[in-house]
């Protein structure tokens, strides 16, 4: 059995998710492809995420792909996560999730007053009245005359493949999105070409080409699918994976056989520096995450949840947060949690003053702060805002 150095294996995912200088590309589509996806809860996440991965990155281009061009697309799959997909990627990612995210979305809008006889009658209302046109959930209510919560509606909608969430109505910082029918959006996509099984097994192997090596507990994260499942389909794919042991890290980690190779002739580089926003795919991609975090900052970078903050990567590790501040004056806001090389240090400033203008479109200040408060002291989205008050 392979026992590979960690930092190696910090190179090689970080080499597959774009994060190092020679695999950066300005082909957005690629990249979406390549590490499946990019978390969008938060709406400026996919835009950092992708500025983090490319040489020459607008914002335009994103919003070309997802609204106009339409090669890529918004919906909640992964752990009940919304997440920007190609389209080649949608169908998969939809049958293998449906029966997670369709549910809990139901839940929540009778929870919210809607019964399933309200539902299907405001449904087929509102599948009338975005017929070749798109609209907020605002202009839907005020459309209907109601006031009933059409936002959960159209979330469940959207769970239920009837929608699609389209362009932010506020521009890149906001969430009311305008909403399309998925079949005048999407009218070459079929959600349902793929059964669930096959859709299950498909993304398995997919997030072991794309974040591999990994733990079976990191499968279970990243897919939410119950552990059970994931042995069946790590059983299927028995022939084409192959097990690792990772220096410093404690038990078995699985990888494509096909990568094995390309892993073993990883050579040492050049070191390599990111600023990540918070629920980076990177970040977000496994439940063990010590592989890329001492666990005595665990609480700096992660909330209650697991989910994590804007961080500043070290090849590959975790060694700092960083936060935006735009009013009175933009800033840059950094902790660190250890002192770091002065050449690691000036890098870190560029990349800051580079993530801080496109951002903010202006020039930016650069702050680092001597403490901060660990997310698990703070309130639920907090990984949003990590340094607030610094």
């Amino acid at each position: 059995m392979s026992s590979i150095h960690l930092n190696q294996v910090n190179h090689f995912v970080l080499s597959k998710q774009h994060l190092t200088s020679d695999s950066k590309s300005d082909d957005i589509v690629q990249i979406v492809k390549d590490i499946i996806g990019l978390h969008a809860t938060s709406p400026t996440t996919p835009y950092l995420s992708l500025f983090a991965r490319t040489r020459n990155f607008a914002k335009e281009q994103l919003d070309e792909e997802l609204y106009i061009k339409r090669n890529l697309g918004k919906i909640r799959c992964m752990r009940k996560t919304l997440y920007a997909l190609s389209k080649e990627m949608m169908h998969i990612a939809y049958s293998a999730t449906k029966e997670m995210v369709e549910p809990l979305s139901e839940k929540y809008s009778q929870h919210l007053g809607v019964t399933k006889e309200v539902y299907e009658e405001t449904s087929k209302l509102i599948l009338k009245i975005l017929k070749g046109k798109g609209m907020t959930a605002k202009d839907v209510k005020n459309a209907l005359k109601t006031e009933l919560n059409i936002s959960a509606i159209v979330n469940l909608m959207c769970d239920q493949g009837l929608l699609i969430r389209g362009k932010s109505r506020n521009g890149w910082k906001s969430n009311i999105h305008t909403y399309y029918l998925f079949d005048d959006y999407f009218p070459d996509i079929d959600l349902n070409a793929v059964d669930e099984v096959k859709a299950r097994k498909f993304l398995v192997k997919q997030y072991l080409a794309s974040f591999g090596p990994v733990t079976e507990n990191d499968i279970v994260w990243w897919t939410g699918f119950l552990k059970g499942e994931v042995r069946k389909i790590l059983e299927s794919l028995r022939d084409q994976i192959t097990q690792i042991e990772i220096s410093s890290m404690k038990g078995l980690y699985l990888m494509l056989s096909s990568d094995l190779k390309s892993l073993q002739s990883v050579k040492s580089r050049k070191y390599c520096v990111n600023l990540l926003p918070s629920l980076d795919p990177y970040l977000m991609g496994y439940k063990d995450r010590e592989r890329y975090l001492n666990s005595k900052n665990y609480d700096y970078v992660l909330d209650r949840s697991g989910n994590a903050t804007s961080a500043i990567l070290l090849n590959g590790e975790v060694v700092g947060v960083w936060d935006i501040a735009e009013e009175p004056e933009p800033k840059i806001k950094l902790f660190l949690f250890e002192e770091v090389e002065e050449r690691v240090l000036n890098d870190i400033y560029i990349m800051a003053e580079k993530i801080g203008k496109f951002i903010a479109d202006s020039n930016v200040q650069i702050k680092e702060c001597d403490s901060m408060v660990p997310l698990t002291r703070r309130t639920a989205g907090a990984v949003m805002s990590p340094l607030k008050g610094c």
